[in-house]
């Protein structure tokens, strides 16, 4: 993939995340945090949704796209299972009326569970139609599709707020809905040349076996993985309260600015690798990459263990406390985008069921975690057990790629990892009584980084200087 067309999958998820930074406090001065701990729980069914409903059929498609020669056949195959088995899960949720929205919010009204049910097909063929637009490299299209729902979230909000509308749960969730809906009818616009093709093509069950037995070991795989990120919400709302849950969905939230590396990085890997593993060519470069994403969440950590605290300036007093539990929350983005450097014998090999593993593992410990920290730190609780978690399902993915593919140099990788986890624990629980320690720490871990990957810095700055000199 050439630098141009990185840039172009990069606009929708970094315009996305600092559209999110601009809405996020607007939001908070102006809902509940009750209800901002609602629309959290909205977040977990929506993925929760997308993951149990896909079959792994998303993953398969993925897997699939280059060495298929029918693509809008592949498509199909893809899409429609999950799709005939969502749609009759709606219809039997909404002919409960409004019992829907009173398992997620506590309000059970009808309104409000059919706009949960829109929000769930909606992002479940948004999910599929953007991997078209992934897999063909239309990477300008991609950001747009990512770009615009989040300037419509903003423009609904704005809308509230300057004609005085009622700042409830009903406006806050079908502003939410409102702009799902609004992605998957750009998705749908983007992609209309190959769904059109794939509702013409005939469904091939022998296919869609092979599709099934490469995606099903995935779905377990998939629901620990959501587990592991969703868990936390799902104990805070039934073991604390719906404001701990606020406070805790806005911490990830402002963590969510590290997501830009993940989603970026995410996006422009898979298509890669598996090229690469389709030609058998370019693997040697897995190492390099895996370098330098290491530097970057290592990078990450440090910053945000010491500039945790300006988010205070932007949101109102009852949130103080996310300036030290964001510190914790980024480390699922990052050790996840690390982790998918280092996953790829898993994804070479085909032995999916090695992500299945290594995802309940985790999920196993956060569980455990929640259930002890939550009763006594709160959110800072769920936040140390995500981010201690997601290091063991890194370390797994590691370990398992390295036993199917082949071996690769993991001591700083740990080394450095851990440290930085530590850290983040430390903040999160800690930081109001070590506040200048880990000040201290985290220049400490920073100066550590300058060392061990000087020569990295030295290569970026000078691809830096070299574009900068031919553009001038």
């Amino acid at each position: 993939m050439t630098p141009k067309q990185i840039a172009a999958f990069s606009i929708g998820p970094i315009g996305g995340a600092v559209i999110g930074l601009v809405s996020l406090p607007i939001i908070t001065w102006f809902f509940s945090q009750e209800d901002v701990g609602r629309m959290a729980m909205f977040q977990v069914t929506l993925g929760f949704s997308i993951l149990l409903f896909s079959l792994g059929l998303d993953q398969s498609y993925v897997r699939e796209f280059h060495e298929a020669d029918n693509k809008p056949a592949l498509l199909k195959r893809a899409i429609l299972p999950g799709l005939v088995l969502l749609l009759v899960t709606v219809v039997v949720l909404l002919s409960l009326g409004g019992q829907l929205a009173g398992w997620l919010f506590d309000v059970p009204a009808w309104r409000l569970s059919v706009l949960v049910a829109v929000a769930l097909v909606t992002s479940y063929l948004s999910r599929f139609l953007s991997l078209v637009l992934r897999m063909n490299e239309r990477g300008l299209a991609f950001s747009m599709s990512q770009l615009l729902p989040k300037l419509l979230l903003l423009a609904i909000i704005g809308g509230y707020i300057a004609l005085g509308a009622d700042k409830d749960l009903a406006n806050l969730l079908l502003a939410n809905a409102s702009a799902i809906a609004f992605v998957c009818a750009v998705y749908g616009w983007n992609t209309r040349a190959e769904w059109l093709a794939s509702i013409r093509t005939k469904l091939d069950f022998d296919e869609l076996k092979n599709m099934l037995r490469f995606g099903l070991p995935l779905i377990l795989g998939g629901l620990a993985f959501w587990g592991l990120t969703a868990i936390d919400k799902v104990f805070l709302r039934t073991l604390s309260s719906f404001e701990e849950l606020g406070v805790y969905s806005v911490s990830v939230s402002f963590a969510a600015a590290a997501s830009i590396l993940q989603n970026v990085f995410s996006t422009v890997w898979a298509p890669t690798v598996y090229r690469w593993a389709s030609a058998g060519t370019g693997l040697e470069n897995v190492h390099k990459v895996t370098r330098y994403i290491l530097a970057l969440v290592v990078l990450g950590f440090s910053l945000t263990g010491l500039l945790s605290w300006v988010v205070t300036f932007f949101l109102p007093t009852n949130y103080a406390a996310v300036q030290w539990i964001v510190v914790s929350c980024i480390g699922y983005p990052l050790l996840y985008t690390l982790s998918e450097t280092t996953v790829v014998g898993i994804g070479i090999s085909r032995r999916s069921y090695f992500s299945m593993l290594a995802a309940i593992t985790a999920f196993a410990v956060n569980l455990a975690g929640n259930w002890w920290l939550i009763p006594i730190f709160g959110a800072a609780g769920a936040a140390v057990s995500t981010c201690v978690s997601f290091w063991v399902f890194f370390f797994l993915r590691t370990e398992f790629s390295i036993y199917l593919w082949k071996p690769m140099p993991r001591l700083v990788l740990y080394a450095f990892t851990l440290v930085s986890v530590a850290g983040a624990v430390l903040s999160t629980l800690l930081g109001d009584a070590l506040n200048g320690w880990m000040f201290g720490y985290w220049l400490v871990v920073l100066g550590c980084w300058a060392l061990v990957f000087r020569g990295e810095i030295v290569e970026v700055v000078g691809v830096v200087r070299r574009k900068g000199q031919a553009l001038g």
